[in-house]
């Protein structure tokens, strides 16, 4: 009778532990070289408090310069940079809260809801009655992602090439831990002053087709905690709070025992 219940209990173990690991497996159900085409396209589009570089060039630099220079002080005022000891400056401007910039001689123009592209071609037009054959570089330069919850690292990281997908933040923040839910997991995207919740199944392969699969600047990337961890949390608290009440009916006796 010991034996069987025995060999019960080890049969009973071993199919627990088979089945643990599905939930902590990416990309289940995948099969060997298996081709996933990947049907999300993603272009960053600039908003309102973005901070985007605008450099002018062309054949004639005299007829560019004045496209480059440094503008006085404006609800989108040039932050401008200069790297080093390159004597190239680099303006930057930040979009103001009517999704515009102060571009010089021009005046103003509507950048916000346009692509890096979309915005190269804008000021190309621009400029073309002042100088010949234009060209304009357009960058990003506050492309920023947080991760928080049940990852290693959580925490804000800037993005420099303006594209990043869900595993490559899961990446940069040290992966999630043992205890997070690979099911569950919710990004958070804002556009025009409105929160926008997805939530999506990292063991999945399907995920490769996500919406957020790719994600924007200011997306917030959050990993709950599962149920093993939020048992763990209110037995800890419970045990905290235990210890504290003990503590105190402790130094009460003591202080009776002194008087």
């Amino acid at each position: 009778m010991q034996y069987r219940l025995l060999f019960f209990g080890i049969v009973f173990i071993g199919l627990f532990s088979c089945k643990a690991p599905t939930n902590v497996v990416y990309f289940q159900n995948s099969e060997n070289l298996e081709k996933i085409p990947s049907t999300t396209t993603f272009t960053p589009v600039f908003k309102v408090d973005d901070i985007i570089s605008i450099l002018v060039s062309a054949a004639d630099m005299d007829a560019a310069r004045p496209f480059n220079l440094m503008q006085g002080s404006s609800t989108s005022a040039v932050l401008g940079e200069s790297s080093g000891g390159n004597s190239s400056v680099e303006p930057t401007y930040l979009i103001d809260e009517n999704g515009n910039i102060d571009f010089p001689v021009v005046g103003s123009l509507k950048i916000a809801g346009l692509n890096r592209v979309q915005v190269k071609e804008l000021i190309k037009e621009k400029l073309k009655i002042y100088i010949n054959d234009p060209i304009v570089s357009v960058r990003l330069k506050n492309f920023k992602i947080t991760v928080m919850g049940e990852v290693v690292r959580p925490g804000s990281f800037t993005i420099p090439n303006e594209r990043i997908t869900i595993i490559e933040a899961l990446g940069l923040a040290g992966d999630m831990t043992i205890k997070g839910q690979r099911e569950n997991v919710m990004v958070i995207r804002e556009n025009e002053g409105v929160n926008t919740y997805h939530r999506i199944d990292l063991t999945s392969k399907t995920i490769f087709d996500s919406p957020v699969y790719y994600l924007a600047q200011n997306d917030v990337l959050y990993i709950e905690p599962n149920e093993s961890r939020v048992k763990e949390s209110k037995t800890r608290s419970n045990l905290l709070n235990v210890i504290i009440s003990m503590i105190g009916v402790t130094l009460s006796v003591i202080t009776l025992i002194i008087r």
